[in-house]
């Protein structure tokens, strides 16, 4: 039977929930397309949470692993297309580091692209009446420090992932005047969607899902 591993983070930033984990804690131990989904939390802290998704790794051995993070202020489902090979972190991470300029890998390549057919995943969303957009970047902070660890690992020893962003919960956004929001379970619909479309879309599509900014 295959396994899928989706992690998302703990609250960060003062929140006392995380979108991300409020969603994909949903989904765990789910069968979607034949695939045993399990779910992990990861702490949102540099280093100590790409240790915790490697060690989930070596344990179930996933045929498909898609982390899910909460991108604040952003009002779609974004799927990220690229990692880039750096932690600079704008504010402390939970344990209080805050990496400038510093390479995730010491000899790693300038940028890794996500295995996930991204368009396809962001067309199969919207076809459901749910915001969605590619995303260009997938900051600098823990987020894109998770993901790139997940795609040089892959690089070396194969399988499929990547990363999806996801909008406050509307309880979220009430304490931060004007920031879009979604709800929890349009949320989880969503991710569900994206697991069906990883799980069975080998090729992507080749659609526009660029940016002029």
């Amino acid at each position: 039977m295959k396994t899928v591993l989706m992690a998302a983070f703990e609250p960060f930033e003062g929140e006392l929930v995380n979108a991300s984990w409020e969603a994909v804690s949903q989904l765990h131990e789910r069968m979607i397309c034949g695939a045993h989904v399990v779910a992990k939390q990861l702490p949102c802290v540099f280093g100590e949470s790409l240790q915790v998704l490697n060690d989930a790794m070596d344990e179930l051995e996933p045929e498909l692993v898609i982390v899910v993070g909460q991108a604040n202020g952003r009002p779609n489902i974004t799927v990220e297309r690229v990692a880039i090979n750096i932690d600079d972190a704008r504010i402390p991470d939970n344990a209080g580091r805050q990496p400038i300029d510093e390479r995730i890998v010491a000899d790693g390549p300038a940028a890794y692209f996500a295995t996930l057919p991204i368009k396809a995943i962001v067309e199969g969303i919207r076809e459901a009446d749910i915001p969605a957009a590619v995303s260009q970047t997938a900051g600098t902070f823990v987020c894109n420090h998770v993901l790139y660890g997940l795609l040089h690992r892959q690089a070396q020893q194969g399988g499929r992932g990547g990363f999806i962003h996801v909008p406050y919960l509307p309880q979220q956004a009430v304490r931060h005047p004007g920031a879009a929001s979604m709800p929890l379970q349009t949320v989880v619909l969503a991710l569900e969607m994206a697991l069906s479309i990883a799980l069975t879309v080998e090729e992507d599509k080749k659609l526009e899902g660029g940016a002029t900014q």
